[in-house]
């Protein structure tokens, strides 16, 4: 089963049970993924992020069986998973410019958001840099970490790093981080998770730079085994062509080992770089 079609078989999934639960753990399950890493898969390829996809499929569903059926309204709404018709009322607006009893009147125009599905597209006049880093010692990273939502990562995330600024723990880091590099991955570094597989609703982003001296008490330690990665410039752009140009046609899988986000000081090049753990399939 490759890569394509796995994707693919979320999208069903979706489609059988937009009147029902849609288990986000379920559908990385399908894909052969973690939720974290699914989600942001999805997102990178479809420019829409999975929940507005699913909320978008949903009132899309619901429009028809408003203007097809006499279902009354609140049997509609608590069918597409809204717990009450001012809220089912509210999305309905948002998308469609009326509210669903408007919708019932004759000739009223609508809109639709058709399923979505992924295939490879050949683009072939934009080359995607990267190369392969053997790291054949363990890694010892020192910092902190916070609890982020695996739904809201890609607002959360940046806003830690904000904060980390603005109360000196950056600053920190960066006291911390090695002059003389003992390998590439030298920088300040953000650890998504414990490992691969995160499948619970929370996981722990975790801040801080390679460092072998003594522990400070407020500290903590993350220990990373010898491990092979693909290191990708420019941490959007990576994590947006990751899953749709380059793992599908690499003859690389993730590693059950996190990836890593490393911003290295203002004169080097590139300024950052997304470390995705591989090996091969």
């Amino acid at each position: 089963m490759d890569w394509l079609e796995k994707m693919n078989n979320v999208l069903d999934y979706i489609e059988h049970n937009l009147d029902s639960e849609i288990d986000y753990k379920r559908m990385a399950a399908i894909a052969y993924t973690s939720e974290f890493h699914f989600s942001r898969m999805f997102s990178s390829i479809s420019g829409i992020s999975l929940s507005e996809y699913i909320r978008r499929r949903r009132l899309t569903a619901a429009a028809f069986d408003i203007q097809k059926s006499d279902m009354r309204i609140i049997d509609i709404a608590a069918k597409y998973d809204y717990d009450s018709v001012d809220s089912f009322t509210r999305a309905f607006k948002r998308t469609h410019g009326m509210t669903p009893s408007a919708a019932r009147k004759n000739g009223m125009q609508l809109k639709a958001f058709p399923r979505i599905s992924f295939h490879i597209s050949i683009k072939g006049d934009v080359e995607m840099e990267y190369r392969l880093e053997k790291i054949d010692f363990e890694l010892r990273i020192v910092g902190k970490g916070s609890p982020v939502k695996t739904s809201r990562a890609f607002k959360t995330i940046p806003s830690i790093w904000n904060t980390a600024k603005k109360d000196g723990f950056m600053q920190r880091l960066i006291d911390m981080s090695w002059e003389n590099p003992k390998c590439t991955l030298e920088g300040l570094l953000g650890i998504c998770g414990n490992e691969a597989a995160i499948t619970d609703e929370e996981f722990e982003y975790f801040m801080g730079v390679r460092y072998e001296e003594e522990l400070p008490k407020d500290l903590r330690t993350i220990c990373i085994p010898p491990s092979t990665w693909a290191v990708f410039p420019n941490i959007p752009n990576a994590w947006k062509r990751l899953y749709s140009e380059w793992v599908p046609t690499s003859g690389y899988e993730l590693a059950n080992l996190p990836c890593i986000e490393c911003y290295y000081g203002p004169k080097h090049q590139p300024r950052h770089e997304l470390w995705v753990p591989v090996r091969s399939r």
